[in-house]
């Protein structure tokens, strides 16, 4: 039983009466299987039709399904001998960020990725895929550790931001963040970032300091959560902004994989099944797969300095100031 978001409900519709028909076909003598087939293509169509014009808001809510694949999804079809490693050697583990050594298409790799958990009990546990300072901490103590034994590094983006609670902030949430964005530009191995879902501030960029970053067809990647924006712009409690501002503010943010492709801020974008990642994990893991292979050639190619320097221009050329009047 799939869940469908509000602008998919013409499809729902239409396929619970193809689920229905095949009930009622279940080992009685029916045949139906042409009036079901006409229902599935006109199901796809309408897919096709919604998923052609849906807004930046609604690929918001794309990103965020509850049941799109997540860091250890791709980490169960992807990689092969995947050892999981745990805590900052200051404080604690943090579950929010999975970090570990594995083989990627026969190529040891370090593996660092956000969480969200699937279950209640596992949200809670992960707190909802929300960093602590020693989950990036962690994730740094890895890096380093890959550039120690030269293993190309593959980071998984899937976060609303850094968990903004005062133990966060009292541990150093801000300078724990600070030390991955410096340290980053400076790890001598390749390093490869995918936004497979939300992308949110500085929570996701302490991740995302990269030769490459990529995003998934349907993951956004911005400085704050359309919601957020909204409330700052139109001065708003949470009861009374709507659709129409949360669909202005996505608009403004420039948040998708095809606005930040646009605006050279990300470097290729992984296409996706119809109707989003969650549709299709296998397909939409074998897309993942070989665009980190395509990258991770060509980055191999190159010496340490020429990855250093070029990573370098990637971020430093981002953004433009136009003078006037």
């Amino acid at each position: 039983m799939h869940y469908y978001l509000d602008f998919e409900r013409p499809v729902a519709e239409l396929e619970d009466k193809i689920e229905e028909l095949r009930r009622l076909a279940d080992g009685r003598d029916m045949n139906i299987t042409s009036e079901i087939k006409k229902l599935e293509k006109k199901a796809r169509d309408l897919r096709a039709d919604i998923f052609s014009k849906i807004t930046p808001w609604q690929r918001t809510l794309i990103a965020r399904h509850p049941e799109r694949p997540y860091t250890l999804d791709y980490v169960d079809i992807l990689m092969e001998d995947f050892v999981e490693l745990h805590g900052d050697r200051r404080f604690a583990d943090d579950p929010a960020i999975v970090t570990g050594f594995a083989l990627f298409e026969k190529r040891p790799v370090a593996l660092i990725g956000h969480q969200k958990g699937r279950t209640t009990k596992e949200r809670i546990e992960r707190n909802f895929g929300q960093p602590h300072p020693e989950g990036y901490r962690k994730a740094l103590r890895i890096m380093r550790l890959a550039e120690r034994f030269r293993r190309p590094i593959i980071t998984l983006i899937d976060t609303p931001g850094a968990y903004p609670g005062l133990g966060a902030e009292e541990r150093g949430q801000a300078e724990a963040i600070a030390r991955n964005l410096q340290d980053m530009f400076c790890l001598k191995t390749p390093i490869v970032s995918v936004v497979i879902g939300e992308g949110g501030s500085g929570g996701a960029l302490a991740l995302a300091v990269a030769d490459r970053v990529l995003m998934l067809e349907h993951s956004v990647y911005s400085v704050i959560s359309p919601e957020g924006c909204a409330a700052i712009l139109w001065q708003k409690d949470g009861a009374s902004i709507g659709r129409k501002e949360y669909e202005n503010a996505s608009e403004a943010l420039k948040l998708t994989a095809q606005d930040l492709l646009q605006l050279s801020v990300i470097d290729d974008i992984i296409p996706e099944p119809l109707g989003g990642a969650h549709r299709n994990q296998a397909e939409t893991a074998r897309a993942l797969g070989a665009a980190l292979k395509r990258h991770l050639d060509e980055l191999s190619e190159r010496s340490t300095d020429q990855v250093l320097e070029e990573r370098y221009r990637k971020f430093r050329v981002m953004g433009a100031l136009n003078e006037g009047m």
